[in-house]
C-alpha cells in the first residue's frame, strides 16, 4: 500500500468519524412530551372552545415537529439532525401556552359579562314586577313575566355549569319576554285612556240615580279592589274585594278569567246554598255584552266556538289577597253578610276597571 493511499484512508476515517460524531444527535423526546403536555393543558383550559385558532396552530406545529422528528429518526446516524424538530416542538409548546392564556382571558371576560347580564336581568324583573303589582292582573303580561323569570333561573343554572355563552343567550331570550310585558302594559294604558270617560259616566249615572230615588247601589272599582255601597248618592260602606284572575280586562268570553265591566242589576240572591258562602247573581251578559261579543266574533278577536259565559256573582270566601275567581267579585264572608242586609234583587251593580272622579 502506497504512502499516498494510506494517508487518504486515514483522512477518510477521521472525516467519517467526525461526521458520525456531529450528525448523530439525541432525539428531542423531552421537547415532544413537553409540547404534547402543553397542548393537553390548553385543551383542558378550554382552548378548543374559546381559543380554537391558536390551539389548532399549536396542534399543527406539534404535528410538523413530530413528523420532522420521525423523519430524522429514519435517517442514517451520520445524517441525523434534530435541530429543526426541536425548534418546532419548542414553538408548539409556546403556541399552546398562548392558546391556554387566551382561553382563560376569554372565559374570565365571558364570566364577568354573564354575571353582569344576570344582575341586570334580576333588576329588570323586579322593576316590571313592581309595575305589574301596581296594576290589575294582566294574564298575558304575567305569563310573559314568568317566562322571563324562568330565563333568569336558566341563566343561573348555566352560570353554575360555567356555560357562559348559553347563560348570556338565556338572558337575551328573557329580555324578549320582558319586552312583551311592556307591550301588554302599554296596550292596557291605552285601553284605559280610551275607556275612562265611559267608566266615569257609568259611575256618575249610578250615583245620580241613587241620589234621585234614595236607593242602594253597589259600585265595584276593579283597580282599587274596592266595592262601594251607595245609599242616596253617598258611600255608606266600603268593602275590599277580589276579582277574576285576569282582572285587567273586559270579559270577552267564557273561561277568560276576566271580571265583566258594565252596568248590571242583581237578578237573584243566594243567602244559602251558594258554593261561596252567600252570593248575589247579576245579569251578565246584558244587551251591551251580547253586542260586543257578537262584534268580537265577527272580527275574529275571539273564537267562533267560544261561549259568552254566565253566572257572574258577588259572593263570599274572599280575603285571599289575590285575584282568583273565574270572573266573579269576592268579598269576605263577614262583608258579604253585611252587604246582603241592604242589597237584593233589582239593586244596580256597576263595575268599572278604574274611576278617578267621583261626584
Amino acid at each position: 500500500m502506497s504512502k499516498y493511499y494510506r494517508s487518504n484512508l486515514l483522512l477518510c476515517s477521521i472525516i467519517g468519524g467526525f461526521l458520525f460524531i456531529v450528525g448523530c444527535q439525541k432525539p428531542p423526546t423531552a421537547a415532544l412530551e413537553g409540547a404534547q403536555a402543553a397542548l393537553d393543558s390548553a385543551a383542558a383550559a378550554g382552548a378548543v372552545r374559546y381559543a380554537l385558532e391558536p390551539y389548532r396552530q399549536a396542534e399543527a406545529t406539534l404535528k410538523t415537529g413530530w413528523m420532522e422528528l420521525a423523519r430524522q429518526n429514519g435517517r442514517l446516524g451520520p445524517f441525523k439532525n434534530y435541530k429543526m424538530a426541536d425548534s418546532l416542538l419548542s414553538l408548539a409548546k409556546l403556541q399552546a401556552g398562548d392558546a391556554k392564556r387566551l382561553a382563560r382571558t376569554r372565559i374570565n371576560d365571558l364570566a364577568t359579562r354573564a354575571e353582569s347580564e344576570r344582575k341586570a336581568l334580576f333588576d329588570e324583573l323586579l322593576g316590571w314586577r313592581e309595575a305589574l303589582n301596581g296594576s290589575l292582573v294582566l294574564y298575558k303580561a304575567e305569563n310573559y313575566w314568568s317566562a322571563a323569570e324562568l330565563g333568569l333561573n336558566i341563566c343561573e343554572n348555566l352560570l353554575a355549569q360555567k356555560e357562559y355563552d348559553a347563560a348570556i343567550e338565556a338572558v337575551a331570550d328573557a329580555r324578549q319576554s320582558l319586552k312583551q310585558v311592556g307591550a301588554v302594559l302599554a296596550e292596557e294604558i291605552n285601553n284605559q285612556a280610551q275607556m275612562l270617560v265611559q267608566w266615569r259616566n257609568w259611575v256618575q249615572e249610578t250615583v245620580s240615580n241613587s241620589r234621585s230615588n234614595g236607593s242602594y247601589a253597589l259600585i265595584v272599582d276593579k283597580s282599587a279592589h274596592r266595592a262601594y255601597l251607595i245609599k242616596g248618592g253617598k258611600v255608606t260602606r266600603t268593602y275590599d274585594c277580589e276579582l277574576g284572575y285576569n282582572s285587567a280586562r273586559q270579559k270577552l268570553f267564557q273561561g277568560d278569567g276576566a271580571t265583566p265591566e258594565g252596568k248590571y242589576h242583581v237578578t237573584k240572591a243566594r243567602p244559602y246554598g251558594s258554593k261561596y258562602h252567600k252570593a248575589l247573581l247579576i245579569d251578565y251578559p246584558n244587551a251591551m255584552d251580547r253586542r260586543r261579543f257578537a262584534e268580537n266574533k265577527a272580527k275574529g278577536i275571539i273564537s267562533r266556538r267560544a261561549g259568552i259565559g254566565k253566572n257572574i256573582e258577588i259572593h263570599g270566601d274572599g280575603g285571599r289577597n289575590k285575584d282568583w275567581t273565574e270572573g266573579c267579585v269576592a268579598l269576605t264572608n263577614e262583608d258579604m253578610k253585611h252587604l246582603m242586609r241592604f242589597v237584593g234583587v233589582g239593586t244596580p251593580v256597576t263595575i268599572v276597571r278604574r274611576c278617578d272622579k267621583w261626584p
